[in-house]
């Protein structure tokens, strides 16, 4: 009897130093996240909008987490090759992409091979910021007012030309809209990519642009902004009235950009992310600089989850878009 009493204590405590080996390393393991540098793929080239806004971010994620965050271009196929690579990578949180309304909403509906699934293959971690697009028109045009510009469009359709990204690009969608708000009608010259669109806005070679990432341009004199595509004034340009102020009700148009995870990339680790991101955004240097690029930045708690209901809205929107744009699947 006092040899099974004896036993049934030490059984027990060592069953138990058992437990606590098997448990204490996934804790400390967690708790260690991230333990060296992540990597945030941009599928877009350098110098664009989705660039200089994950850069700006990457740094302050750094700052967060106290680990090396390091910027890697994936350009090419409107975004669809860095962002179907991406989706293959190790879902551990130490690679994160740069989602934008263009690779994960609209190209869905603009391209029969993603090499991604937009609804099912990303965690969402969260929401980062908004940036307006700005009708804009070369310096010295003749159009110093947006409601000059929309009305020679009605009394000579098609006579303007504008530029774009290409076929279902934010600059063709954003304009497509405004077509069908106004009664409107230009002409689309698109290209393969912002950059050489707006090099010939600059040139005078066409009338005008709706774009998100020719900030510098408008900010130095080279570009006029007529109006903005939001809800309120940006602080970027506080000078230049909404669409709506100019009488163009609903022309609401921005691209947003966002952090995702591969699918399958444990909550916990989401969740780390997902602070260190929001502390980042409430940095005055972080947010002052993406500010600066005219981006409206998210406010409130901005959790992964509203972001991923979010996501999962704009790919229904953006079919609409699409549809009234008239672009095909290529």
């Amino acid at each position: 009897m006092t040899a099974s009493k004896t036993f049934k204590p030490f059984y027990m405590a060592a069953l138990a130093g058992v437990l606590t080996s098997i448990t204490v390393p996934a804790t400390v393991h967690a708790e260690a996240f991230p333990d060296h540098a992540i990597k945030l793929v941009v599928p877009w080239s350098p110098g664009g909008a989705t660039d200089v806004l994950g850069r700006i971010l990457a740094k302050g994620m750094a700052a967060q987490l106290k680990q090396t965050v390091v910027v890697e271009n994936k350009a090419g196929a409107g975004g669809n090759i860095g962002t179907s690579s991406f989706v293959r990578e190790k879902a551990d949180g130490y690679s994160l992409l740069v989602a934008t309304s263009s690779t994960n909403a609209a190209n869905p509906h603009l391209y029969k091979r993603l090499g991604f699934d937009a609804q099912k293959d990303f965690a969402p971690v969260a929401f980062v910021a908004n940036i307006p697009n700005v009708l804009e028109v070369p310096k010295g045009s003749r159009f110093t007012s947006a409601t000059d510009l929309l009305k020679f469009a009605r009394e000579k359709p098609g006579e303007l030309n504008y530029g774009s990204a290409g076929v279902g690009s934010s600059q063709h969608l954003a304009t497509s809209q405004l077509q069908h708000l106004t009664g409107a009608s230009f002409t689309h010259i698109p290209y393969k990519g912002s950059g050489p669109a707006v090099s010939d806005l600059l040139g005078k070679q066409l009338d005008f642009m709706i774009d998100t990432g020719s900030m510098a341009q408008v900010k130095g004199g080279n570009l006029t902004a007529l109006a903005v595509a939001s809800t309120k004034r940006i602080p970027f340009l506080p000078d230049v009235p909404t669409f709506e102020e100019v009488g163009v009700k609903g022309m609401i148009a921005s691209a947003w950009y966002g952090i995702v995870a591969p699918a399958g990339t444990p909550p916990e680790v989401v969740d780390t992310l997902n602070k260190a991101i929001n502390n980042a955004l409430k940095d005055p240097q972080t947010r002052a600089q993406l500010e600066g690029m005219g981006a409206q930045v998210v406010e409130g708690d901005n959790t992964a989850a509203e972001f991923g209901t979010f996501m999962q809205s704009e790919i229904t929107r953006y079919g609409q878009l699409v549809e009234l744009s008239g672009a095909k699947p290529e």
